[in-house]
Order: C-alpha cells, then structure tokens, then sequence
C-alpha cells in the first residue's frame, strides 16, 4: 500500500484530477463525456463536493503528486435517495495495478459509512473487467445493466450497476 488517504483541496488537488479525469476522457469509457474539462469545471465541481459534504479522498506520491482518488455524489436528484451515494475512483494511468483503486474504494465506503449513509452505487462500463473485479472483491452485488445507453469510439457502450449496502441510517427518516 501506498501512504495514508487524504482528503483533497482544490487548491492542491484540482489540476492533479483534471488532468486525471482528461485522460480517461480521451483514452477511455470510465467517463461517458467526449471533451476535456476545464480548469474552470473544477470550481463547481469542488463547490458541489462541499454542499454535499461529499468526501473528495486521494493518494499522493512521495514527491506529493496526486496518483489517485475518488469521491462520492448524489445517485440520484430526489430527495428519497438521500441516503444511497454513487461514487466513482481513477487512478493516474502510470500508477495503475497497484491497488491504489482498492485502497481509495475501502476509504469511501468507510467515509460512506460514517456519514450515515445506505447504499454506494457504482455505474461501471460494463468492459471494464478490473473495476467489475474490485467492487465484487469489495462485496458489491452487480444488480443490473443497462444495454447499450451509451456511444463513444464508434460502439454503444453498456453501463453495468454494482451496489453495496451498507449498515446505516440507525434510523432512516422520510423528508
């Protein structure tokens, strides 16, 4: 394993996970978008983290350079999914197989489970083996997949859904 988890900062973090987040735009189906983001995406994205209270979590090499993270958001816009997370993980592409994944995956769902929350939703191309792998090793159930809902480098793409359930709210409340 690598050094502790730390939360990230905007100011710290925000060029590191743009460049991160680009990358798997341009070379990959983790993220369904085509075009890079830019610097300035950055702020609403930190800003929704914040009002969410959203854990933004990463690991940082030696030389203090993000390698990975992960954070968690809203699943859904109603208010009745106020407890059930998706989250997503990326993992700089010269820092992969390295269980850097894993260790970000288990620091989510404990933030997940401190925050009082239900279940941890995880939306995973359906030909991304490794992620596939990680979450059933972590114990997500693959609950279903939805054929064909997206299309990026010429081919529809299928999005696979894992779900952890976790132990909390004590005691849930509607409203």
């Amino acid at each position: 394993m690598h050094s502790e988890v730390i939360p990230c900062t905007q100011a710290r973090h925000a060029v590191a996970i743009l460049d991160i987040f680009n990358d798997a735009i341009l070379t990959s189906t983790a993220l369904y978008d085509y075009q890079p983001r830019t610097l300035a995406s950055m702020d609403d994205w930190f800003a929704n983290k914040l009002k969410g209270n959203f854990p933004i979590l990463g690991l940082e090499n030696a030389a203090g350079q993000l390698i990975a993270f992960g954070s968690y958001g809203k699943f859904r816009a109603f208010p009745a999914y106020k407890y059930t997370v998706e989250h997503s993980v990326y993992v700089h592409r010269d820092h992969r197989k390295q269980g850097l994944g894993l260790q970000i995956m288990q620091a989510l769902i404990e933030a997940a489970q401190q925050n009082d929350l239900h279940a941890m939703i995880g939306a995973i191309d359906a030909s991304n083996d490794v992620s596939r792998a990680l979450h059933q090793r972590l114990g997500f159930q693959h609950v279903g997949t939805l054929p064909q809902v997206g299309f990026k480098f010429g081919r529809w793409l299928d999005l696979a859904f894992y779900q952890l359930l976790l132990s909390g709210p004590q005691k849930p409340v509607d409203g």
